[in-house]
């Protein structure tokens, strides 16, 4: 098992609860910003020989969290440190997995370069979004574990709401796997819809296949929630088909444009999250999911 936790600045709290977990030392580095926005990182505690985990979502504010994490990386190994583990949460800029028009920058091939190059011996992250990537040897050369939070994020609702006879719905295509997870811990049906993406923030909702959703809850459950439209969109197809209740739960809560009010606008009985992203509907922790797999290392 690894010996310490490196707290990267924005997972702090994740990162204290992650190593409370694991019963292990906990390095908070000094991270602060020179007059002209530069990131100034210092090591805190001792590393030489040491294998540790850095935790470190690149959530909200990507470029900054990105910088700080490749020089924590890269000074620990300096140090000695003798293996880095990368626990990265919420992995950005995965959208972009190839090149859809001319000239344009893959920006997960060159992302996980960059975190390979910078000392990572290992990456951990959750629930990542990657669309056409079946196999994350093909973008890293290094061992990559994408765990999943829909466990915890399911039985978070069945405990505190009462949901009647309810359907999972999986919004997009790129759903599917979380929703045969939720449907298998519910003990019932699921159901995934169709989407057409226009723009970063246009898409249109629409009826797969047949949709048995009348009279019954419905859990919709995804990896993001970013704008909203997709939840919107989708709930307006569910009151369409009669639904009566809806829950929404997703892993990544970046919640930008007022998604989270729209939702509840649309009818939403709860919207909620986990905390690989602050937001107002972290409520599920996903550092006991994290602890179980830094166990293996």
């Amino acid at each position: 098992m690894i010996d310490a936790i490196i707290s990267g600045s924005y997972s702090d709290v994740l990162a204290i609860k992650t190593a409370r977990i694991l019963g292990v030392e906990l390095i908070k580095p000094e991270v602060k910003k020179f007059p002209d926005g530069e990131t100034y990182v210092r090591i805190t505690g001792p590393v030489e020989g040491k294998k540790v985990a850095v935790i470190q979502s690149m959530a909200q504010y990507p470029n900054e969290n990105l910088i700080e994490y490749f020089l924590t990386v890269n000074t620990l190994k300096d140090l000695g440190a003798k293996e880095v583990i990368g626990v990265i949460p919420y992995f950005a800029y995965a959208r972009q997995d190839e090149r859809f028009k001319e000239g344009e920058a893959i920006s997960l091939k060159i992302i996980a370069y960059l975190i390979e190059k910078a000392g990572t011996d290992a990456v951990i992250t959750v629930d990542m979004h990657r669309h056409r990537v079946s196999d994350m040897s093909d973008i890293f050369s290094i061992p990559v574990t994408d765990l999943s939070a829909v466990s915890e994020l399911t039985r978070y609702m069945m405990k505190y709401y009462n949901m009647e006879n309810p359907a999972v719905i999986g919004p997009d295509a790129e759903s599917e796997a979380w929703a045969k997870i939720a449907a298998k811990i519910l003990n019932t049906d699921y159901y995934i819809l169709s989407k057409q993406r226009f723009s970063g923030t246009e898409v249109k909702v629409s009826v797969k296949d047949k949709l048995n959703v009348e009279g019954r809850d419905v859990f919709i459950v995804d990896d993001i929630i970013s704008t909203g439209g997709t939840i919107v969109n989708a709930m307006e197809i569910l009151k369409e088909h009669g639904a009566k209740d809806v829950y929404v739960a997703c892993t990544h809560p970046i919640l930008v444009m007022h998604a989270l009010a729209k939702i509840y606008e649309k009818g939403a009985k709860v919207v909620i999250g986990t905390d690989t992203v602050n937001s107002p509907i972290s409520f599920v922790s996903v550092a006991p999911v994290i602890a179980e797999e830094l166990k293996k290392y």
